[in-house]
């Protein structure tokens, strides 16, 4: 654990420390679009923050090939060089694409060779286990082709939820820890050494998140782009797949029986490694939604929009930061949930505590349809549109002033149009008494 606790922290440092030069970079480069009508940002925000993150992915790699507990990754292990050269050509289509805009349908093919890259070199699917039936090994074109589509489906969806300050970053650092706790657990729980790659790129990639964060929080200093963007969901891509189709199922059966019921005894083990999902469920039902909503207006499925969840979050009400954690509440409760459930299947209380924290996650949802009001004891908690006292301290402000007093009840304090005058209650029309007696 020590040291992917190293292999962690330097990456953090890497891209945090390179976020800056980058950001200096991309305005000299003129990375900074026009705003666009989708785009909720008000100011130009410099791109191609992936560079940061491209140089953490390449520090982690290098911290970990010179550990003496995690080189034998890359000895026994073609994989990691697999997952590098694959980043590499995903990141420079990535970094020309926040220059550039380049064409939707090229970005699409290079995701495809990236993915092509990576299953040349061996990081590909083996075998699947599918419930009911056991262990299916899968043909090498078989294999190929759902290696690729599953790296395309990853970055597209990581890539599509890229719309919020800090939004991509930090769901994609969740779903990165829910599964370097569950690949940590295969390879050290069970002993297998084949779920040793995954858990290195999983600690890699909440690295290169947990680095590039800080510059990427509302109001963000810094996009990371397609650049970033598409280099974080392959990594995710890379990890899913590297434990998914490389760990051989027989050497986890922990149930009597023959394999098929070996196999369909431990679904729930399964869950989060099938595909990832899980993982990424809310990217990936936003980018079903997004697909089928394009085209049931007759656009093409690579038209942007503003109907992603995050966008349809600010249309209910949801601040900018509110909508962002509540996007993140979700994420952890499906990736830690299916966790959680495949380590203690048989346990009731982790069905009960995601019922009820999905309930709570309803609530907030509906959280701006009502006005609530904090107590006098917690008006200190929370903030000051929610306080009783604060709103008694502005009318017994504007009464000192020489003006009208608000009227009794929850009446908002405006301004009228005329001159900027500010109108008390709903029956003021003048800003104070000596203007209403020289009207008369």
């Amino acid at each position: 654990m020590r040291e992917y606790l190293l292999t962690l922290c330097v990456t953090v440092a890497v891209t945090y420390l390179l976020t800056g030069p980058v950001r200096k970079f991309a305005i000299a480069a003129g990375a900074m679009p026009e705003i666009r009508a989708r785009d909720v940002h008000r100011e130009p925000t410099p791109r191609l923050g992936g560079i940061a993150m491209f140089g953490g992915l390449c520090a982690g790699l290098l911290v970990a090939d010179h550990l003496r507990n995690l080189n034998g990754v890359f000895e026994l292990s073609n994989e990691p060089r697999a997952l590098l050269s694959g980043a590499a050509l995903i990141w420079l289509i990535g970094v020309l694409d926040d220059k550039f805009e380049i064409d939707a349908l090229i970005k699409l093919g290079a995701q495809m060779i990236a993915a092509g890259v990576m299953v040349m070199q061996g990081l590909t699917m083996l075998w699947i286990p599918v419930p009911g039936i056991g262990t299916v090994a899968l043909t090498q074109w078989q294999g190929n082709l759902l290696t690729v589509a599953l790296v395309v489906i990853t970055i597209n969806a990581v890539n599509f939820v890229d719309g919020l300050d800090g939004l991509a970053a930090g769901m994609v650092c969740i779903a990165a820890a829910a599964f370097f706790l569950y690949s940590y657990r295969i390879w050290f729980g069970y002993g297998i050494e084949a779920a040793a790659p995954a858990t290195l790129f999983a600690a890699i990639l909440m690295g290169m998140c947990l680095g590039f964060l800080p510059h990427n929080m509302h109001p963000a200093r810094i996009f990371m782009g397609d650049s970033g963007s598409m280099l974080i969901g392959l990594v995710l891509a890379a990890a899913a797949i590297s434990i998914t189709g490389q760990v051989d199922p027989d050497t986890m059966a922990l149930f009597a029986g023959g394999e098929r019921n070996a196999t369909h005894a431990m679904l729930p083990v399964f869950i989060p490694l099938l595909l990832p999902l899980t993982i990424i469920a809310i990217p990936m039902a936003d980018l079903v939604l997004a697909i089928v909503r394009r085209t049931w207006k007759g656009q093409s499925p690579f038209a942007a929009d503003r109907g992603h969840l995050h966008h349809r979050l600010l249309e209910l009400g949801h601040s900018h930061s509110r909508a962002v954690l509540i996007m993140y509440f979700w994420s952890g409760l499906i990736a830690f949930g299916a966790v959680a459930y495949s380590v203690h299947s048989a346990s009731m209380w982790i069905v009960l505590a995601i019922v009820a924290l999905s309930a709570l996650g309803l609530v907030l949802l509906l959280l701006p349809r009502f006005t609530p009001r904090a107590p006098r004891w917690a008006e200190g908690l929370v903030p000051p549109r929610y306080r009783h006292r604060e709103r008694a301290a502005e009318a017994a402000a504007l009464d000192a002033s020489g003006r009208e007093p608000e009227s009794v009840g929850p009446i908002r304090v405006g301004v009228s149009g005329v001159n900027g005058a500010t109108a008390v209650g709903p029956r003021s029309r003048f800003p104070d008494r000596r203007k209403a007696e020289s009207a008369r």
